[in-house]
């Protein structure tokens, strides 16, 4: 009966799993990553290997020599390598260049196929959601006028609304950003007094869609507008991380403004003043 055995190497240990021709694992064992200890287990004389299997690493060539010298049929295995260039393709073409990939592995397109469906079922789905999610916004007067801000779409606007519910229950439009988690944690004990990182603190999806409203709107849109000018100050003197949390605050804020008060964002300071 032949076996087979794979070697994972770690700096400090390595484990090994031997299987017979069958694929029934036979032993398995942790040792130290060194040629004694590995030989230890390899060289059972009830054991007749076909193929060792070693993991590449930084210790790989050390330990390959001793195994070859030691007459084990041992080959050095680079992960890394292994798989398809899909290359670059679109979310259309995609599917069709796996397909072109496997169609002369068989056994491979075999495992593929299935895995395509259900990206195939999912992108499908997605459409008919969004289709949904546009359909009630379109309807809702509210998050129309929350989507004249800057970087905020359909899903950003629907969440807002979905998260703050009642906008009356804010007496002040700043209290948002601090029920966001968007706000500096505080620290006060005896003499001590100091303000932390934002506190993380409320609803994580909406404070995600506020972040992703002030990337796009920093990063993305094209056109310019008072509070882009403004978070773009920010990004100049303190990073673009921070000037995108700050922005994501005062975009909770300005939202919550424009719904109360039944107004548009304006972009300009003077039409704001006004």
């Amino acid at each position: 009966m032949e076996h087979f055995a794979g070697l994972d190497v770690s700096v400090k240990e390595t484990s090994v799993c031997i299987v017979d021709d069958t694929g029934r694992i036979v032993r398995e064992a942790k040792v130290t990553s060194e040629p004694e200890a590995l030989l230890s287990v390899l060289k059972n004389p009830g054991y007749h290997f076909k193929r060792i299997g070693l993991e590449a690493g930084p210790l790989s060539q050390w330990l390959f020599s001793a195994l070859a010298e030691a007459g084990l049929p041992v080959i050095c295995v680079e992960t890394r390598n292994f798989g398809l260039k899909v290359g670059m393709v679109g979310k259309v073409k995609f599917e069709a260049r796996i397909h072109e990939l496997v169609e002369n592995l068989p056994d491979l397109a075999v495992l593929v196929e299935p895995m395509l469906t259900v990206r195939r079922v999912l992108r499908e789905q997605i459409v008919i959601l969004h289709r949904r999610v546009l359909a009630i916004v379109r309807d809702d007067d509210v998050c129309r006028r929350l989507m004249t801000t800057p970087g905020v779409g359909p899903v950003v606007a629907l969440t807002y609304r979905a998260t703050v519910d009642v906008p009356a229950r804010f007496r002040k439009s700043k209290s948002v950003g601090a029920v966001f988690g968007l706000t500096c944690a505080k620290y006060q004990s005896g003499e001590s007094d100091w303000s932390g990182r934002i506190s993380r603190c409320g609803d994580e999806m909406m404070r995600v869609m506020l972040y992703e409203a002030a990337q796009s709107m920093l990063l993305h849109s094209k056109k310019w507008s008072w509070l882009k000018a403004w978070a773009m100050q920010v990004a100049r003197r303190r990073g673009m991380k921070k000037a995108i949390v700050a922005l994501a605050r005062r975009l909770a804020v300005i939202m919550h403004r424009i719904w109360v008060d039944g107004t548009e964002f304006r972009w300009t300071r003077d039409v704001a003043a006004a």
